[in-house]
């Protein structure tokens, strides 16, 4: 993914948490907004749906929650196939929403069209800065996803015991990359002789593609698998579930250990639903970040671990996670996000 963006923001998330809070506590007055009405914000899916249990389900989530403590009207259209990404933003666009979401990457090339022939209409995206050229009425929100998948990678080295690991993309594309490679670096970093297989389904809506790549790699003597690759993780889970303990699965965007409670080791969220809340709490409150592009890491608490984590990963290895999170966001680690880098990394 290219970096050249006309102006980079950092937006504290430990913020965040704070203002989520609080949000709830204003005045039936304060939640009318900035100007008095009511304010409208619509989302468009990309394929994997609102139950995708990762990304867009995120976001649904944090958008919801804007409508429950913030008094906002809601709207969401979930794109089937490619080529409704237009069409679906268009129409939200020509109704006057106040602002409309564009839920995913894929999306980029759509929302910037349809952003520059509507200028009066506010549009956001998330994971996707558009190549750092961001129209005037868009905010781009993107994610550190190699620093999140660091912490993944240690996890895995650590936990593993054939010293064989695997990483299950949806797409090849430069943001999936950043999760495989921020993975490599992490288990690079505590386990040098664990060598990691990298896969890729072509499909982020496609368990059953996803559940043959899991098997090829426990087959191939992996017993951790860390996946980028949102519905199509489901298969994952469900072929850990069947060949029993000690195949391992690490989640992505969400907590997904619901999905593989006893072969789930911990999942690498993105505050997606913080993220699209703070930007709608904002847009209540008269601000926009247009034109912007507002990038979350493991410093802003963007990204990081769930919580479930410790139901099956002793406490000596979340203490090295811990460890390693510290020094990145104080920027003592840089973490590689492309293969360059990698090859770079020691």
């Amino acid at each position: 993914m290219k970096t050249k963006a006309s102006k980079l923001m950092s937006i504290a998330l430990t913020g965040i948490l704070v203002t989520t809070l609080m949000a709830g506590c204003g005045t039936a007055d304060e939640k009318k907004g900035a100007d008095g009405g009511k304010t409208t914000v619509a989302m468009v899916t990309d394929i994997g749906g609102l139950h995708d249990n990762s990304f867009n389900q995120a976001a649904w989530e944090g958008l919801s929650r804007a409508k429950e403590q913030l008094g906002v009207e809601v709207k969401v259209q979930e794109s089937k196939r490619a080529e409704d990404y237009l069409p679906n933003l268009t129409s939200f666009a020509k109704s006057n929403s106040d602002l409309t979401w564009a839920i995913g990457f894929l999306m980029g090339d759509d929302l910037k069209k349809v952003a520059l022939e509507n200028p009066n209409n506010k549009m956001a995206i998330i994971d996707s800065n558009l190549n750092g050229d961001i129209p005037k009425n868009v905010t781009a929100v993107t994610f550190k996803e190699e620093e999140g998948s660091f912490l993944m990678g240690v996890l895995a080295g650590k936990m593993t015991k054939s010293n064989k690991v695997g990483f299950i993309g949806g797409m090849k594309f430069a943001l999936i990359e950043k999760f495989e490679y921020g993975f490599k670096a992490g288990v690079k970093a505590v386990n040098p002789n664990a060598q990691v297989t990298a896969a890729y389904a072509d499909a982020f809506d496609k368990p059953d593609k996803g559940k043959l790549l899991a098997s090829q790699l426990y087959q191939q003597g992996a017993d951790v698998i860390f996946h980028a690759a949102a519905g199509t993780g489901d298969g994952i889970f469900k072929e850990a579930t069947e060949r029993g303990p000690g195949h391992w699965v690490i989640g992505v965007d969400r907590d997904q250990s619901a999905l593989a409670p006893q072969n789930t080791l911990s999942s690498m969220v993105k505050r997606v639903d913080n993220a699209v809340f703070t930007v709608v709490q904002d847009l209540k409150n008269g601000k926009f970040n247009a034109g912007n592009e507002v990038v979350l890491g493991l410093k802003e608490d963007g990204v990081g671990y769930a919580p479930s984590t410790s139901t099956n990963t002793p406490a000596d290895v979340i203490k090295l996670m811990d460890d390693y999170k510290q020094k990145i966001a104080a920027g003592e680690i840089q973490v590689p996000a492309t293969a360059d880098q990698f090859a770079n990394f020691k």
